[in-house]
């Protein structure tokens, strides 16, 4: 016997891609499991399978999210180089990540503004309360590594807390206008992510 559609592998990745576009089109109040299962092509009660609120499906959306950028980031952290040269590789990630995944960058930018306010059950208060630190541990990432160009000289001698938020902020604001052409190239998606870091590393460097 086949599996059910309910046990697939890639039912619940499928779901949270669903959500996460949208929770981006309409936003979380007005997003119902209604339009997510519309979006998936599927009943709702295979959303329901796998998750058991709206909000249970944003958590799941923004810890992916989450998981999907630092994945792609954080190696850039550690690999050998100046600080400028490991915070563009750092910057070009994060961006790149963005670009391909906009629909779950929105879904973390949602939760940083607070425009997912709804009455939450402890466990859904605790696990957002996870999730916005893994947020801020990613950020501490950035900072890190800012701290050491300005140590190495490669960057200027700059307030690294504020140097990192003016970056983070200048780069995740990128989602507000950046849509994928039809047929555009990964090649021409990757020059696109290079000019725009240059632009704002560029800033601080030494």
């Amino acid at each position: 016997m086949s599996a059910s559609p309910e046990a697939a592998p890639d039912a619940r990745s499928r779901i949270l891609d669903a959500a996460a576009e949208a929770f981006m089109v309409t936003g979380f109040a007005n997003t119902t499991i209604d339009d997510i299962a519309d979006v998936l092509g599927a009943t709702k009660g295979l959303v329901y399978y796998h998750f058991r609120s709206k909000f249970d499906i944003f958590l799941a959306v923004y810890e992916e999210a989450m998981r999907r950028v630092r994945d792609r980031v954080e190696p850039h952290a550690t690999r050998t180089g100046s600080g400028k040269d490991r915070l563009v590789a750092m910057s070009v990630a994060h961006l790149l990540n963005l670009m391909e995944d906009l629909a779950f960058h929105h879904i973390v930018h949602q939760a940083v503004r607070g425009e997912v306010s709804t009455a939450l059950k402890t466990r859904q208060r605790d696990a957002l309360v996870a999730l916005n630190q893994l947020r801020r541990d990613y950020e501490q990432l950035f900072h890190g590594v800012v701290v050491a160009g300005v140590d190495d000289g490669s960057l200027r001698a700059v307030d690294p807390s504020l140097a990192t938020r003016t970056l983070l902020s200048s780069l995740n604001a990128v989602d507000m206008w950046y849509r994928k052409v039809e047929g555009q190239t990964a090649a021409e998606v990757d020059d696109l992510a290079r000019r725009v870091v240059a632009l704002l590393v560029g800033g601080l460097a030494a």
